[in-house]
Order: C-alpha cells, then structure tokens, then sequence
C-alpha cells in the first residue's frame, strides 16, 4: 500500500520481499554508524515485523522508501512514536543506502513525512532525535525547518532532540 509520492519517491508499508535490500542497508557499517551496531538479518526481519506491528496499532511507522524512476529500495522513512523525558512525541526518522547520499533523499522523504503527520495525523509537533555528530541528519532537520530544542539521555545515549512545530513549518 503506498502512503505517499514525493517528486522522486514513493513511500509504502514494508513487506517481507523488503528483507533482503533492507539488510544490505542495515548492515552496512557506516550507514549504521551512530547505532550500537550494523543489523543482523534477523535484526532486519524484526525491524520489518515492528513496524508492521506499528502500522496496525498506530496507524503509521517507518515506511519503506522506492525510487520512482527504477522503483528499487534505498531506506526507510516515517514516523513513530518514541518517549522522550517521560513524554510520548511522534518522530521522524530514516535511514538510506550510502550510494544515495547528498542527493537530497532523506531530505524529500522526511519532508513527506513531516507534511504526511501534520495534515493526516493532526500532530501539532513533530521530533527528530539526532545523534550529536550526526551532521549529516542535523542537516537534514535544519532543511526541514527543525531547531534544536534540547538535549536528551535516549537509547543509551546523550543525543540532541530538534523539533518542528506544524505552525512554523516551512514558514521561510
């Protein structure tokens, strides 16, 4: 089922043919840098079942991300729901394959997913949970006309917590 089409991606609910071209993502090393450790593949095929597992209870999750032109896999984008200082936010995430970096992907589809929770969902606010020397993903929410609200002990780790309100978005 297709969620949404941006100018150059289509964004649907995962599958379990996704298993195989979303383990050669996660298990790579530097995409999967500022995580405690690339992915097994039966990390991948949890990854898969959890979010399944989010679109049926929560209506939304991380989405698996195609491209138009070849319709060949190059991440996940979406939103899920995350625990921040004991209060319950909605988060934007992604990851995408290495070969597609700095080619604004991450950028369209977060952006997507954004306008997607904002509009369908009736979020007010949506989060971006960043590791501090992620510069790339700091970029990436700055795009999207995130700010750094505040830092934050999440994952095992200290990490910088940028949010958008659905008023100041994309006001510039």
């Amino acid at each position: 089922m297709i969620i949404m089409e941006t100018e150059r991606l289509k964004l649907r609910e995962f599958n379990d043919d996704d298993i195989t071209a979303l383990y050669s993502i996660f298990s790579d090393a530097e995409t999967m840098k500022y995580y405690p450790a690339p992915f097994t593949l039966l990390q991948t095929k949890n990854w898969i079942k959890k979010n399944k597992q989010r679109y049926r209870e929560d209506g939304y999750g991380l989405w698996a991300v195609y491209l138009k032109e070849s319709n060949e896999l190059i991440g996940d984008c979406g939103l899920v729901k995350q625990i921040v200082d004991g209060k319950a936010e909605v988060e934007v995430g992604y990851h995408i394959n290495k070969k597609y970096w700095s080619k604004g992907y991450a950028t369209e589809a977060a952006k997507g997913c954004v306008e997607y929770g904002f509009t369908h969902l009736g979020q007010e606010k949506i989060i971006s949970i960043i590791d501090p020397k992620n510069e790339a993903s700091i970029r990436v929410a700055e795009k999207n006309s995130f700010m750094k609200d505040k830092e934050s002990f999440i994952f095992s780790k200290m990490h910088h917590i940028y949010s958008v309100q659905k008023n100041k978005y994309n006001e510039d």
